[in-house]
């Protein structure tokens, strides 16, 4: 007899914030059951700030103490909120006829590296969800967590449920990971700001990523990343609704290569205010590069990273986060090197895994933001996406422009 088909199903704060929620969260996975599947189910904590045992809500009750708390046992705080969600799940689970058990993130099998609050996964063994398995129970597994070798726990960051999904998925085999949220799948750009945004159907692990990467929210890069290095196809599905979603690794637009022009090739366009731009005033001479590299070597050493690097003789221009803008420009500055720093800019990007190399593109692009009056201060492009550095006032502008511009609603 074939084996069952297998679905990691991972369910975000928001989809486990209540009774309702939860309701919702059990038909679904009694729908998979009653279907022949297999899964394993991963919770993040349950609800946003203010909630009770929300991440940012036990973030506080540290903050509030006044007193340094160290990583390892803010880590432990923080993972008590999936611990609670996946319980609670759990049982609400068995109370609908599924029979189900929670597991911490190191009773999973998760082993992560040493870093608190922003650990990596090493490895995901699979006994102990296979185990669970094979007793005819859907494991439900507290996200954003793991085991360190020296046996401590350690969270993953944030996005660190989807994360937790998508290296289950690839420990097990799955034949999906689901990355359930409040919207029905990944849209061509925000619909808060352009609400005739369409759902993509599907998308490459590159394009998710990129997206993920210059602002899209709905899944976090790392997760993508893990995903594309096992091959294991993600679904953005809703909580809400039983729309298919979008479909992330499998076949996309067979045809997309046949007929390569501007405005078919964009998938999205997204946005991103929580920046900062860092630009440099660097000498002329033979000294030019040395100072170069040690702009970058102080900000790595402090864990800074930087992003739209633009290089030119006499000046350096990038963009950090927005909470490391400060200390950026204060690093930089301890070099003897005049620095400015801005907060007022947004990264705006279009996504595409078929416009390398095709003519055209930045053309459409920059003509569409020239007729709308919003300013260019700095481009970047790599394999699938162009991204400009614009004013921040112009940002929803900018958005709506390329939205339209390339035919994406």
């Amino acid at each position: 007899m074939a084996e069952k088909e297998l679905i990691v199903q991972k369910f975000g704060g928001t989809s486990v914030v209540d009774y309702e929620h939860r309701a919702r969260v059990a038909q679904i996975v009694q729908s998979a059951v009653q279907e022949g599947l297999r899964s394993v189910v991963v919770v993040s904590a349950p609800g946003r700030l203010g909630d009770a045992y929300a991440t940012d809500t036990l973030l506080q009750l540290v903050e509030n103490e006044g007193a340094k708390v160290p990583a390892r046992e803010t880590d432990l705080l923080l993972a008590c909120g999936e611990i609670i969600s996946a319980v609670v799940m759990a049982g609400h689970l068995r109370k609908e006829g599924v029979p189900a058990r929670a597991l911490t993130g190191p009773q999973a099998g998760i082993e992560t590296d040493g870093r608190f609050g922003d650990a990596k996964i090493l490895r995901v063994d699979p006994g102990p969800l296979s185990a669970v398995l094979d007793e005819g129970l859907v494991p439900v597994v507290a996200g954003f967590q793991g085991r360190t070798p020296q046996g401590e726990i350690a969270t993953l960051g944030r996005g660190g449920s989807d994360t937790s999904a998508a290296a289950i998925g690839a420990a097990l085999g799955a034949d999906y990971v689901d990355i359930y949220t409040d919207v029905d799948g990944v849209k061509t750009a925000d619909p808060r700001i352009v609400p005739e945004a369409r759902t993509i159907s599907a998308l490459d692990y590159d394009e998710l990523f990129q997206m993920a990467q210059a602002g899209a929210k709905v899944v976090h890069p790392r997760a993508v990343e893990v995903a594309r290095q096992a091959r294991v196809p993600l679904r953005v599905r809703s909580t809400v609704g039983d729309e298919a979603g979008t479909v992330i690794g499998g076949a996309r637009l067979q045809d997309l290569w046949h007929a390569r022009r501007p405005e078919n090739t964009v998938v999205g366009v997204t946005d991103r205010s929580d920046i900062g731009e860092v630009i440099v005033a660097t000498p002329k001479g033979s000294e030019r590069t040395a100072i170069e590299a040690k702009i970058f070597q102080v900000l790595a050493s402090h864990g800074i990273s930087a992003d739209m690097i633009s290089v030119s003789p006499g000046r350096v221009a990038f963009i950090v986060a927005q909470t490391q803008l400060a200390d950026a420009g204060r690093l930089v500055g301890g070099l003897g090197l005049p620095v400015e720093t801005r907060d007022d800019v947004a990264k705006v990007a279009i996504i595409g895994s078929a416009i390398a190399g095709l003519p055209g593109v930045m053309a459409t692009l920059m003509e569409g933001l020239l007729a709308a009056g919003v300013e260019i201060l700095e481009t970047s492009d790599s394999h699938s996406s162009i991204a400009c550095l614009v004013p921040e006032g112009r940002r929803i502008d900018a958005v709506r422009t390329l939205h339209r511009q390339f035919h994406l609603s």
